[in-house]
């Protein structure tokens, strides 16, 4: 039941007392000042019942509420004694339920615990059963081999491994364990034999063509990719790496890695060796082996072509000057020009074999384990390097022996060779990482064999320059340049193309401190020292041989022909640059030579113009008769005259100056000093009464003088 509503007249701010009563109180007390019982005593009476009315039924409702909550309380308490009730005999319950739930399932628990038991036992049982047939169900696949069906058979042997584990664990003297132990070294054993197999039939000699184009990689342009190698198919290579694996890991054997490095040992120094054939076989006249991805020109290339333009370090130039070496293009071009095959084929085979060795160890990590890698590529290697450095050393000794019979051009395929194999070492030294010390060392043994025997090659050259014996039948009778001045100068210009190797034999040579450093500097400076010393011993040696020459005119020809030959040399070469690093007036002492030589050659024409000069002359008055004395004096000036000039232009005629430019400057300074004496001579003396048949001794016009010098130093005139 609701309480009742209240439903007085307003809102009461007192107990009994409305709003509107309180407003009233008020206002009295503003207005009066009075106390508040004055007020209530004015109170009229009907309001006082009114209110007495009002405080009644608020009472009532106040005790209906009152009642209502009182019956609330009743009924919640009853409705809380039924709950607990409720929930008592509902725990009741649930205890006899749980009493009797319980022991079943903890008996259905022990139930399932048996049957997961005898599961166990029964598999185990089966387990155990199956090593027991292992032998009869894997000894077909195992008869027939791995090929063809690696995977199986792989699944196979796991089969036997595990059974031969188990027997030794649980069984260890029982005939099974004997039966499946030689099953599984019957299916190793084919696994080895199959890795033999498929590295037999599919390891390939490399060609010599795809060789070329894989060094051609790293001399055309910067950034190009490389020519990729297959030494194995692909298939072929999976199923070898997993017998390699499986032989490591359950195998227990090394075998395989002796049979791996074997083959491809064999197939690494066949691959180099049909490279070497193949410069042999396929060799141009022009001395470079055909490749289609390699450009005709080649780097380290010896030729005897003029290819090389300065700073083209990589080109080989050997260049005649002169057409005193022709005799060398008939029996010994042949010779040089297999030399330059042999050096070819050489450089191209180091540079084969560190690209080739490089594939090889890529393909080496991905069949062998990796803590015997370094080992089995050391053993890979070492017949194609054994060889390689053999031929090296071969080299060596051909130099050697080239040396002792002062064949120095032979010597010069040392220096190609050498700058090659500095330049490969870096490479060298990459790929021979963590091979034993001996191998590592087979290289720079030889590079310090070749630099000594270089070395050797540069001191006796210089010596035998310096020591050329002045054979007289050697000489030549026209006074060009010796072969000796361009033999010199052919080898001196070649050295250019291997300063740098050249100055690094003679500063290996050296025992001061500074020499070790082997700087670029220190050898430039040793190196032009070295032209240095071979041009004073080639200047002493041609003194010495014109001194063979009877006539100081023709010696003086020869020795400007040669000072010009050299000076001309030095000056097309660059070497005047290298001489000039410790020689800086080594270009303006030539030219004084050449200077002096011409002057030299010169007073030869003193006996023919001594005759005609001014003051040999007889002095007479104009238009008086001449003396006897007088005129024969005049005759035999103009027969010694004709008689020096023809017999010089005679001897003269069939000397030579290979120079065009100082030929005629040569000519020109003769012919103007014979031709101004003669003009002189014969203004004087060619009208005077000096004999009856003047054709006689007037047998030469000035003009004529000067067409006879013209044709000084021509044998073809």
């Amino acid at each position: 039941m609701a309480p009742p509503a209240y439903s007085g007249a307003g809102p009461r701010s007192e107990v009994g007392v409305t709003a509107t009563e309180a407003e009233k109180v008020h206002t009295l007390r503003q207005n009066t000042g009075s106390g508040t019982h004055r007020v209530v005593e004015m109170i009229p009476p009907q309001e006082a019942s009114v209110r007495r009315r009002e405080i009644e039924d608020k009472l009532k409702q106040e005790e209906e509420t009152l009642s209502f909550i009182r019956d609330s309380l009743e009924k919640s308490d009853q409705l809380t004694k039924n709950m607990v009730s409720i929930l008592s005999s509902f725990e009741s319950r649930l205890m006899k339920l749980e009493n009797s739930i319980i022991p079943v399932h903890k008996q259905t628990e022990n139930l399932q615990r048996l049957q997961e038991n005898v599961e166990k036992t029964l598999s185990c049982l089966d387990h155990v059963i199956s090593y027991y047939h292992v032998a009869s169900d894997t000894e077909k696949i195992i008869r027939e081999g791995p090929t063809g069906r690696l995977e199986e058979y792989l699944g196979s042997m796991a089969k036997i491994q595990k059974a031969v584990e188990y027997f030794q664990d649980n069984s260890p003297d029982s005939p099974e364990l004997n039966k499946v132990k030689l099953l599984f070294e019957r299916g190793k054993e084919s696994l080895e034999s199959e890795f033999r197999s498929l590295m037999t039939r599919h390891s390939k000699v490399v060609s010599p063509v795809l060789i070329l184009d894989l060094i051609s990689g790293e001399e055309e342009v910067e950034v190009q990719e490389e020519v990729p190698l297959e030494h194995l198919p692909e298939g072929v290579l999976l199923d070898v790496i997993r017998i390699s694996r499986w032989l490591v890991e359950y195998g227990r054997n090394q075998d395989f890695m002796n049979v791996y490095y074997q083959i491809r040992s064999s197939q690494l120094d066949r691959s180099i060796r049909g490279l070497k054939e193949h410069f042999r076989k396929s060799t141009s006249a022009s001395g470079v082996p055909y490749s289609p991805a390699i450009p005709t020109k080649r780097k380290d290339t010896p030729t005897k072509k003029p290819i090389k333009r300065p700073g083209h370090e990589h080109d080989f130039r050997v260049k005649h000057l002169s057409e005193a070496l022709s005799d060398k293009h008939g029996p010994l071009a042949g010779r040089d020009d297999m030399l330059d095959v042999e050096t070819d084929a050489y450089i191209h085979c180091i540079s084969a074999f560190v690209k080739l060795a490089q594939s090889e160890y890529q393909l080496l990590m991905e069949v062998i384990p990796e803590h015997h890698q370094k080992k089995t590529f050391d053993s890979l290697i070492q017949d194609a390097l054994d060889g390689l450095m053999l031929e090296g050393d071969n080299i060596v000794s051909a130099a050697r022996k080239a040396i002792v019979r002062h064949d120095f051009s032979a010597v010069l395929t040392v220096f190609p060779i050498l700058r090659h194999l500095k330049q490969t070492k870096p490479e060298f030294d990459q790929v021979l990482q963590g091979t034993a010390a001996s191998t590592k060392n087979k290289l720079p043994s030889l590079i310090t064999s070749m630099e000594t025997v270089g070395a050797k090659a540069l001191e006796d050259f210089a010596d035998n320059i310096k020591n050329d014996p002045d054979k007289e039948y050697n000489m030549p009778k026209d006074g060009t340049v010796h072969e000796l001045t361009s033999n010199a100068i052919l080898f001196l210009q070649q050295l250019l193309d291997f300063q740098e190797t050249a100055g690094a034999m003679l500063a290996s040579q050296e025992t001061s401190s500074s020499a070790t450093s082997y700087s670029s500097e220190f050898s430039k400076r040793l190196l032009s020292t070295y032209l240095c010393k071979v041009l004073g011993n080639l200047q002493l040696n041609l003194l010495s041989k014109s001194k063979v020459y009877e006539d100081p005119a023709l010696s003086a020809i020869f020795l400007h022909n040669n000072y010009n030959y050299i000076l001309k040399a030095l000056e097309k070469s660059e070497l005047i640059q290298l001489v000039a690093v410790t020689q800086k007036t080594a270009e303006c002492c030539y030219r004084e030579h050449i200077e002096q030589q011409i002057q030299t050659y010169q007073r030869s024409w003193l006996k023919v113009t001594d005759y005609i000069a001014e003051k040999n002359l007889p002095v007479f008055q104009p238009g008086a008769k001449l003396r006897d004395k007088e005129r024969q004096m005049i005759k035999e000036r103009f027969k010694g005259f004709n008689d020096g000039l023809e017999e010089l232009c005679k001897i003269q005629k069939a000397w030579a100056i290979p120079d065009t430019e100082q030929r005629d400057k040569i000519r020109q300074a003769q012919k103007h000093i014979v031709k101004e004496t003669y003009g002189a001579f014969l203004h004087r003396y060619g009208s005077v009464p000096f004999t009856k048949n003047p054709e006689k001794y007037i047998k030469y016009q000035v003009e004529q003088v000067g067409d006879m010098i013209d044709r000084l130093f021509d044998t073809s005139a």
